[in-house]
């Protein structure tokens, strides 16, 4: 990838992040079991973050907002792609054929980015950082310019960057390919999620909601009653359906809308094909339920670029239980598992088509 360049600001992120709250409230309601919910709103990783904490203690609701805002704000230095960042003086390394120092956090994350990238047959690959640069997608707002031309495309395929170029030895890593740039986009904010919400189940936390830009792992419940999500429309206002978490789960959505220009009329988005280095083609949103946020945040961006085609093949290799797919012309395709969770939210319903990966 990194065909997801989540660590920037990037159009309609207000309105994906509304997209819980008007969920939640539908099942909220009122009364005293609103004084139990806790809830603090910040900017980091370039997205607006939502914390939900239900607890009768309010001081441990203070401590968690504070563990996950310093968790994120952490993440997003560590992995800026852009901005002068220890990722930066690593990719600045690698550029020049020379070992990087990584710490322990970005090491594993290397290593975890490998394995999926791997079981992705290589949709989600972060390290074609130089394609999503040259497209213009490493800015916090796109300069008004034209697509790259095909020659520039062509010759930073041609030089292949797989994240099988990158090898660990203790706190170093190096690379075979010096065309390697690394953009942990597509799975930076499920890692630090999952950092998150790990830090804060220490400090004694056992139901909350840490929702990046409708991106969210949740654990517990909302009281009596299981937490409700919205999973936005991509081609609409407010929700296409909704479903409930179960006890510890990550629902990650990629989505086409997120980062885009249009030129000559023409819609450019920011989640790159690895395989043709253009934006992708053929669906416009994938959302996946999993227990590991990083796992649900990379496997969704590699099913956008797999399309309505290959998304079973690539839910199957990633062993994906919950997928939804909504294809550029609106039709659903769901495995059966996510079919049983999801009820849609507008009329009329979507075609939908149900396949076993």
């Amino acid at each position: 990838m990194n065909q997801h360049p989540r660590l920037s600001g990037k159009p309609g992120r207000a309105l994906r992040c509304t997209v819980l709250g008007i969920v939640m409230a539908a099942v909220t309601g009122c009364g005293h079991d609103q004084d139990l919910l806790h809830k603090s709103q910040l900017l980091a990783m370039g997205t607006l973050v939502d914390i939900s904490i239900w607890t009768r203690d309010d001081g441990l609701a203070q401590r968690a907002i504070a563990t996950v805002t310093q968790e994120l704000n952490d993440a997003e230095h560590r992995w800026h792609a852009w901005r002068p960042s220890p990722l930066t003086e690593i990719n600045s390394k690698i550029a020049a054929g020379q070992p990087a120092t990584v710490d322990a956090l970005t090491r594993d994350l290397i290593k975890k980015s490998q394995i999926l990238a791997s079981a992705s047959d290589n949709l989600f690959n972060p390290t074609i950082g130089k394609l999503i640069e040259v497209w213009g997608f490493h800015t916090d707002d796109r300069p008004d310019v034209p697509p790259p031309a095909q020659d520039q495309i062509d010759a930073l395929l041609a030089n292949a960057p797989a994240m099988a170029d990158l090898h660990i030895d203790g706190d170093h890593v190096t690379s075979t390919n010096r065309h390697v740039q690394l953009d942990f986009g597509g799975i930076a904010k499920g890692y630090a999620v999952d950092l998150a919400v790990d830090k804060i189940r220490k400090l004694g936390v056992r139901n909350a909601i840490v929702d990046a830009g409708g991106d969210l792992r949740a654990i517990g419940s909302h009281g009596d009653r299981p937490w409700r999500i919205g999973i936005r429309n991509p081609r609409g206002p407010g929700v296409i359906a909704s479903l409930e978490a179960r006890g510890d789960e990550s629902i990650f959505t990629s989505g086409d809308y997120e980062r885009y220009f249009i030129y000559k009329g023409k819609r450019y988005h920011h989640i790159i094909d690895p395989r043709t280095g253009y934006p992708s083609t053929g669906a416009t949103s994938a959302t996946v339920i999993h227990s590991d946020a990083a796992t649900a945040d990379a496997a969704a961006t590699a099913l956008i670029v797999a399309g309505p085609k290959k998304w079973r093949a690539v839910a199957k290799s990633m062993g994906l239980k919950y997928v939804m797919l909504v294809d550029s012309k609106g039709t659903v395709y769901m495995t059966p598992a996510m079919a049983k969770r999801i009820k849609f939210q507008i009329e009329p319903p979507p075609k939908v088509i149900v396949a076993q990966p």
